[in-house]
């Protein structure tokens, strides 16, 4: 699917923030009870997965439309960030865990030291950031795209365990990436199998 790109440009935050709700609601309701058509490996593991805190996660985002007062500014705007970047990471690992499968019988999967297979939820976010750029975004025509954001993403995010000053950008560049986290969302959501087009989330704009 391509992402209408310059209509989302024209919704405003809390339209995209919507949207990611209702994205990631339809995520949690279908993949947390897959079982009957997702193969059992994957149904048991993802009805296990917190999707509900997915979906949290989503509506904490509209705290971020405003920011509470002058003195808050910065602290929210790092709670800002790791509230982004935690989804970013979340999407990262539905995808994975509905094709778990693949993952396990990929011979370059990650593995403890004793040899066991990670699992998606036991994989750190720099290692799955690793494992998509050479497996999943390698076929886009431009992969380093994907792999460039989420290594920002995944820097912005950490600054919440900083002391040290990092750098965090400004509200308005955050919710430019909040646009662009609906993309990438609509991206992998659209790459997911389902047993028919009525089942599958409504990637469409208004």
């Amino acid at each position: 699917m391509k992402i209408p790109i310059s209509k989302l440009n024209q919704l405003a935050y809390l339209e995209v923030v919507d949207k990611i709700i209702e994205l990631n609601k339809h995520a949690r309701d279908f993949w947390s009870d897959a079982l009957g058509w997702a193969p059992m490996e994957v149904s048991n593991f993802l009805s296990k997965s917190r999707l509900d805190w997915q979906v949290s996660l989503s509506h904490s985002m509209k705290k971020w439309n405003e920011c509470s007062c002058f003195e808050a500014e910065n602290g929210d705007l790092i709670l800002a960030w790791a509230n982004l970047g935690t989804l970013v990471e979340g999407t990262i690992k539905l995808f994975l865990s509905v094709y778990l499968n693949d993952y396990l019988d990929d011979s370059t999967n990650f593995k403890t030291r004793r040899g066991d297979v990670l699992q998606p939820d036991e994989i750190s976010f720099e290692k799955l950031r690793q494992y998509f750029r050479d497996k999943v975004w390698k076929d886009r025509e431009s992969a380093s795209e994907f792999d460039d954001w989420v290594l920002f993403m995944q820097q912005r995010r950490n600054a919440i365990h900083a002391f040290r000053s990092r750098e965090i950008g400004t509200f308005a560049e955050f919710k430019s990436h909040t646009k662009k986290y609906l993309a990438f969302l609509m991206y992998h959501l659209a790459r997911l199998p389902y047993p028919d087009d009525q089942y599958g989330p409504n990637l469409y704009l208004k």
